[in-house]
């Protein structure tokens, strides 16, 4: 195997290849800081795995974490692109951890998010991840707000969210005393963590349990051996070859894909489909200064307005401190366009050519421009902002990171607004699970839905 492929090995030595470094957090406990690169090594013996996830984003390595916990005697990889774990979705989300107050009640999202919480808070007290559960507000600042907001507290209340408690003007102010509302939900289930932190932290437990990561494995192709090496029982064992693009390949008998913004991709490579398709949609956020934090204490959020396709701009307090107003969501045009001008052509005419864009902007024409206003003109967001918390100012405020959300998107151009999972037919289709599309809330349901994924491995592939 070439060298420059990393490759992370199990503690019980199961993985088969060499030790070429590692990734923050992957050599003890998980903590608030980066770590050091491991060093080390061991020979290369083979590259054949019973099981491989494709993605090593935070839904990827708890379905890893998951599958190995409760099938320790199969080898296990994750196979990642970039030279770190979770940089994309997982290392550019706002951190919060859901209520699951939100969702359409029986959805998968609906269940996941509300499992998912107290899996994570459990979790996070086990291995000593800091976090906060600092509450939530839902505010309602019109008199028509109201209605809505109560119909989305009977939704958390038919979703088991603990906890909930409508509260009017006086309590509003005892929780957050610079906003200003009619009515508010009380989600005092809501917290802050880390996720990249969590992610590594599934990481290591995947790697202490014999599991392997290998990064610097950009996937390029997935395809069914034509033909074992020559008296190799592993030859017709291991029937799917993953290659990458530098023409390094592993064999294994299954493949888990969470591939988040490639999900779309992988999976057409897998010979799968490529519906629904996935468009990028950038989230800029501005940073509250230090010397203003003191305006907000917990998340503070806008009610939902059923006629935008999105939720709109909120408050979120971060571990280290400081204060996030955002996101808002607009076209990236790259997959992982992080900055107003990153640009693929590639990528731009795949939306276009390929998923109902078209149809979405036409149908959210008037929001679209709006959000995309508010990007380059901070005054109109700040405007926004003044509506819970009057005291804040243009001067208060900073250009903050962004994100990028995979968004499904059907051809009629509706949004996906729930978990997809399937494979396909044929040799390599009845082989693959594909996590096709795993929207917010995944990082709060990642345990969750890690447990959901190795069922479904576990009785599709007969384990």
């Amino acid at each position: 195997m070439v060298p420059a492929l990393r490759y992370l090995v199990g503690a019980r030595g199961r993985a088969r290849g060499a030790l070429f470094g590692g990734f923050p957090g992957a050599c003890g406990p998980a903590s608030g800081r980066p770590r050091p690169l491991c060093g080390g090594g061991r020979s290369a013996s083979t590259s054949s795995f019973d099981i491989v996830i494709v993605g090593g984003g935070i839904v990827g390595l708890a379905s890893a974490r998951a599958l190995i916990l409760r099938h320790p005697s199969l080898s296990i990889g994750v196979l990642e692109k970039e030279k770190d774990l979770a940089i994309h979705q997982t290392g550019h989300n706002s951190g919060v951890i859901h209520s699951g107050i939100y969702y359409k009640p029986e959805s998968l999202k609906a269940k996941l998010c509300v499992q998912g919480a107290a899996l994570l808070y459990e979790y996070c007290q086990q291995k000593g991840i800091s976090y906060k559960q600092c509450g939530k507000l839902i505010v309602a600042v019109e008199q028509e707000e109201i209605p809505r907001l109560k119909a989305l507290y009977e939704r958390g209340l038919q979703n088991g969210v603990q906890g909930l408690r409508l509260i009017q003007q006086e309590d509003i102010k005892k929780k957050e005393p610079y906003c200003r509302g009619l009515m508010a939900i009380d989600c005092p289930h809501t917290g802050i963590v880390d996720y990249r932190q969590v992610a590594l932290s599934f990481a290591q437990d995947f790697q202490e349990a014999g599991g392997s990561v290998l990064t610097n494995f950009e996937v390029k192709d997935i395809e069914m051996a034509k033909e074992g090496p020559s008296g190799s029982i592993d030859g017709m064992k291991y029937l799917i070859v993953i290659k990458n693009t530098k023409g390094e390949e592993i064999r294994c008998q299954y493949v888990v894909t969470c591939a988040g913004l490639y999900s779309d991709r992988i999976s057409e490579l897998s010979g799968c489909t490529s519906d629904p398709r996935i468009v990028p949609f950038r989230g800029d956020y501005l940073l509250l200064k230090p010397e203003k934090c003191y305006l907000v204490k917990g998340n503070i959020y806008p009610v939902p307005d059923s006629r935008f396709p999105f939720l709109g701009v909120h408050f979120t307090p971060r571990m280290d401190g400081s204060i996030w107003l955002g996101p808002n969501a607009v076209l990236a045009f790259k997959r992982e366009g992080y900055r107003p001008f990153d640009f693929s052509a590639t990528d731009v005419m795949d939306i276009i050519v390929n998923s109902g864009l078209i149809k979405l902007a036409y149908q959210n024409f008037s929001y679209g421009v709006t959000e995309m206003y508010k990007a380059c003109f901070l005054g109109a967001t700040v405007k926004y902002l003044q509506k819970f918390i009057p005291e804040i100012t243009i001067s208060d405020i900073l250009r903050g990171p962004a994100g990028v959300r995979a968004q499904a998107l059907d051809r009629d151009g509706n949004l996906v607004e729930d978990f997809v999972f399937d494979g396909g037919v044929g040799d390599i289709g009845n082989r693959i699970l594909h996590v096709r599309n795993a929207p917010s809330p995944a990082a709060t349901s990642s345990i969750a839905i890690s447990g959901m994924i190795a069922d479904e491995v576990q009785q599709r592939f007969e384990l």
